[in-house]
């Protein structure tokens, strides 16, 4: 099973590159962040014509994300459990194939000082219990998307200049590895151990040109699902291509036994 996960930044104004990467690079499954678009205005058509799947829990202009699956998805839950209050749609989750798939958008924090990143640790407190209610399955769960979490200085290009922002705060990142230590594992770092890949890169300063980035979208996997994953892997590539969004996909491999 090839999997993926890609902050589009707009599915509708990256549509064109969204679909000549997925005939370049076919999957079973793909996961989107910061879709921008209410359900009623997704391009269903474009990616059934395909042969997926969709669910889509939208959200106009702002966040949103969606699961685009070949086999059919079961047991659908939409926003994070916990979290019913809550207006910003960051959040789906669908079992395919045996293997639960969250997908996540969670919140960029900034700036720290402000409700903003309160917001932020509070989202992540409440992934945590429900990260650790899905280890109960005892099924491979996998939770991808865009995190804005740089996890290690290993992960920016600048840890001096991001040392003060909320994708750096020690109180983000001590978050991120309270997930990580109920029994996850950051699948790129199974397979790239000494490499400073980044997924993300600003639209200003140069940052794409200059390869001033960040890692920031990531897949955490159970145990379960670790055993199965045999690859993980950055493709750079469509960040390069005109109107791109400033994310770029991450790619992982599973082989159920």
């Amino acid at each position: 099973m090839k999997v993926a996960t890609w902050n589009v930044n707009s599915i509708r104004a990256r549509l064109p590159n969204v679909l000549t990467w997925l005939n370049e690079n076919p999957l079973d499954v793909l996961l989107l962040q910061e879709i921008k678009c209410v359900e009623d205005n997704f391009p269903f058509s474009e990616f059934e014509n395909i042969g997926y799947n969709v669910l889509v829990n939208g959200q106009k202009s702002y966040n949103g994300v969606a699961i685009l699956s070949k086999s059919a998805p079961e047991n659908v839950i939409y926003n994070l459990p916990g979290n019913d209050h809550d207006i910003q749609r960051r959040y789906i989750e669908a079992k395919i194939e045996g293997i639960v798939f969250g997908c996540i958008y969670l919140p960029n924090g900034n700036p720290i000082n402000t409700e903003k990143f309160l917001y932020k640790l509070r989202w992540m407190e409440i992934l945590r219990k429900h990260a650790q209610n899905l280890l109960m399955q005892e099924v491979p769960v996998i939770l991808g998307g865009d995190f804005n979490i740089i996890p290690t200085d290993e992960d920016v290009h600048d840890p001096l200049a991001w040392k003060e922002d909320a994708l750096c705060l020690y109180e983000a990142r001590q978050r991120f590895r309270e997930i990580i230590n109920l029994g996850y594992t950051d699948a790129f770092r199974i397979f790239n151990t000494n490499s400073n890949n980044y997924t993300f890169w600003d639209y200003q300063g140069g940052a794409w040109q200059n390869d001033y980035g960040v890692r920031i979208d990531h897949f955490l996997l159970s145990a379960q699902a670790a055993d199965i994953c045999t690859l993980c892997k950055i493709d750079s590539s469509p960040r390069g291509r005109p109107k791109a969004s400033d994310h770029t996909p991450i790619c992982i491999e599973l082989h159920q036994k």
